[in-house]
């Protein structure tokens, strides 16, 4: 078997941040959130990483963080292009943005030779989760997805509201749902979210979230590669300007007509991230907080 590879979407800019998080400087030795990744990463097993970019972003991302990456581990960019979709579609000529982490993850598929881990470039996953994911995959086979999944109390911001995945898990620790909920934020105490009509759901603090941090193996590409034309034709027809494709529903395809198990691996990591920019501080101690402790 091939050695896992890390694959890691970054060319997405932050809407509610305002700006190319990914490249934001919030370590005390200017690191970007990457850093920490590939850090974790390379402390949990992986040798080789694919950066999933825009083509617009490529100079600043090789500057800023892509020369001293390669000192790290064996880096490769792949690009997430709009037009990178199959030959029988037609874009809409407003749209300018790529087609969500689905299609990301499709655009890096020359570049995976094996089992592979993916997340999101502007989230802090913690060295433990790099570490589940990495033991996990090297003893993988064919037609094995997995989840790492975050409690959701770890994953929230205090600037205002999130967007999470949140999970259904089998007593057998398989995914058996996803519902992305975007609205969940902590209000007097409690923990949930507030529907169209300003009613008040709670959700227990310890519920599993998804975070974007997948594994797969190799054979996922064909079948995510079969399953995206029919949810590419759903966008075209719902929201051809801003609709995307995303990785968690070709997930739940898998799970619903595929009858594919995905493992659910558990983590206490806290989740950092910068969803608003108010946000940046608190991260910028808690990355500080790190270093004197010599994690890094």
């Amino acid at each position: 078997m091939n050695e896992p590879t890390l694959v890691i979407m970054a060319a997405g800019m932050g809407s509610r941040y305002g700006g190319l998080k990914q490249l934001e400087t919030l370590g005390p030795n200017d690191e970007v959130i990457l850093d920490y990744s590939l850090m974790d990463a390379k402390k949990a097993g992986f040798k080789k990483a694919v950066f999933i970019i825009k083509e617009a972003i490529k100079d600043d991302f090789i500057e800023v963080f892509f020369n001293r990456a390669s000192k790290v581990m064996d880096v490769e960019l792949a690009y997430q292009e709009v037009d990178k979709i199959p030959d029988n579609f037609t874009i809409f000529e407003k749209r300018d943005k790529p087609w969500g982490t689905a299609h990301a993850v499709l655009c890096a598929k020359d570049q995976i030779d094996g089992p592979f881990m993916v997340i999101n470039a502007d989230d802090y996953y913690g060295e433990d989760a790099f570490k589940t994911m990495y033991d996990y995959l090297v003893k993988s086979t064919d037609n094995t997805t997995s989840m790492v999944g975050y409690q959701l109390v770890n994953t929230l911001s205090e600037n205002g509201t999130v967007s999470r995945g949140v999970c259904q898990v089998s007593r057998a620790n398989h995914l058996v749902k996803i519902t992305e909920i975007s609205n969940l934020q902590e209000h007097n105490g409690d923990i949930g979210y507030f529907d169209n009509n300003d009613a008040w759901y709670s959700i227990p603090a310890h519920t599993t979230v998804s975070m974007n941090c997948w594994g797969f193996s190799l054979d996922f590409l064909d079948k995510l590669e079969e399953a995206f034309p029919k949810y590419l034709r759903q966008v075209l027809k719902e929201n051809p300007v801003k609709g995307e494709v995303y990785l968690p529903s070709m997930v739940q395809e898998l799970i619903l007509n595929k009858n594919n198990k995905v493992d659910v691996l558990s983590t206490d990591e806290k989740w950092f991230g910068i969803t608003y920019p108010q946000d940046k501080p608190t991260v910028e101690a808690a990355l500080q907080k790190f270093h004197d402790e010599g994690k890094y």
